[in-house]
């Protein structure tokens, strides 16, 4: 195996930006900011969404509207006479 050719693995913590909840990990990324938990140093990553709350991980439903896709479709795609 070649010498300095692999990233460094680095102590990172992920935000979520819409729970608050933080992961604690290790991984190649860098993140703009640090973070102090525990006595220890963490680079913070923010994150969009996780698996704390993404819909298929919490079970949560939302509601989709499927009635009337058929007329948009025709509606839209439709020539005009």
């Amino acid at each position: 195996m070649k010498n300095d050719i692999h990233p460094k693995l680095n102590s990172v913590v992920f935000v979520d930006v819409s729970t608050g909840h933080k992961f604690l990990t290790k991984s190649t990324m860098k993140g703009s900011k640090t973070e102090t938990i525990d006595g220890n140093e963490y680079q913070s990553v923010i994150c969009d969404i996780t698996s704390d709350s993404h819909p298929a991980f919490t079970g949560e439903k939302r509601f989709v509207d499927t009635a009337g896709r058929v007329e948009k479709f025709q509606t839209k795609f439709s020539r005009r006479r």
